[in-house]
């Protein structure tokens, strides 16, 4: 008989905790090309995806496929955090829940707050490839939710409120720490499509009259699904190239991983001086 959520989240929890002996205060999903701020946390202990018990494993080229819990360095002391370094995505052909499990882990592991990167395409001409941009909203055009099928209460309720799915306290915070380092964080809406084809320049058009800013195939589930656990979620996308129709050159999974890798220094120095503040 096929185990439900609460089994499986309850196996893997159990397994995981087993091999750490800190409970992390903050979780954080690094996306295409960002897994370098894994690499600050001392004392770490690193679980390869298919050792967790129900985890999917990461098939997408730039997601090294772990999760690394340890100590952040920060101004009070060291925080534990948990770190995905890459995700699933359903268009590796991952069901919505295998897509959101990880997420579920880090909220179920102790998160209190939870921190999502993303490579994403500019919709907005005002922006280029390295800018940073908060994401105060989306617009979830998958077709897919992760919260379809039998609701488990002791999970989340079944009709969570998504008014303010990005946390505004989270949000103001990492927004003085950005001024604090001149990081010159910007803001914008997200759109999700499913993918794995980069857009059309007909539905880029499409995106920005909706109010999309960028564009990417992530983050969005997660979203759902860690407010559906009650936990605040802050996230940002690194742009990676701009999106279809507004450039001159094809799009390229290559052209997005060069440019995570160029200003993935930046981003996690930004990351580095907000996870201590959203873990407090």
């Amino acid at each position: 008989m096929k185990a439900d959520l609460s089994t499986k989240l309850a196996y893997a929890l159990a397994w995981t905790r087993g091999k750490l002996d800190v409970t992390p205060a903050v979780g954080v999903v690094l996306g295409s090309g960002l897994g370098a701020l894994a690499d600050r946390l001392e004392r770490q202990v690193a679980i390869p995806y298919e050792e967790i018990p129900g985890m999917p494993v990461s098939r997408v080229a730039g997601h090294a496929g772990r999760l690394v819990v340890g100590e952040l360095p920060g101004p009070a002391g060291p925080v534990p955090v948990a770190a995905m370094q890459g995700r699933v995505h359903a268009y590796e052909g991952w069901s919505p829940g295998e897509v959101v499990f990880g997420v579920r882990v880090l909220c179920g592991l102790g998160a209190r707050a939870l921190v999502l990167t993303n490579a994403a395409g500019a919709v907005d001409p005002a922006l280029a490839p390295g800018d940073l941009v908060r994401i105060t909203d989306h617009l979830n055009l998958s077709g897919h939710n992760p919260l379809v099928g039998p609701n488990d209460e002791r999970i989340g309720p079944r009709f969570p409120d998504l008014s303010q799915a990005y946390d505004p306290a989270l949000a103001a915070k990492l927004d003085a720490c950005a001024a604090r380092l001149g990081a010159g964080l910007k803001q914008g809406v997200y759109a999700c499509l499913l993918g794995p084809s980069y857009e059309t320049p007909a539905e880029i058009r499409m995106l920005r009259t909706l109010g999309a800013d960028v564009v990417g195939m992530s983050t969005v589930p997660e979203v759902i699904a860690a407010r559906h656990m009650g936990v605040p979620v802050c996230a940002v996308s690194l742009v990676s190239n701009l999106a279809a129709g507004l450039g001159a050159r094809p799009l390229s999974h290559g052209e997005v991983q060069a440019i995570a890798s160029r200003e993935s220094a930046r981003f996690v120095e930004l990351l580095a001086a907000f996870l201590p503040e959203a873990a407090a």
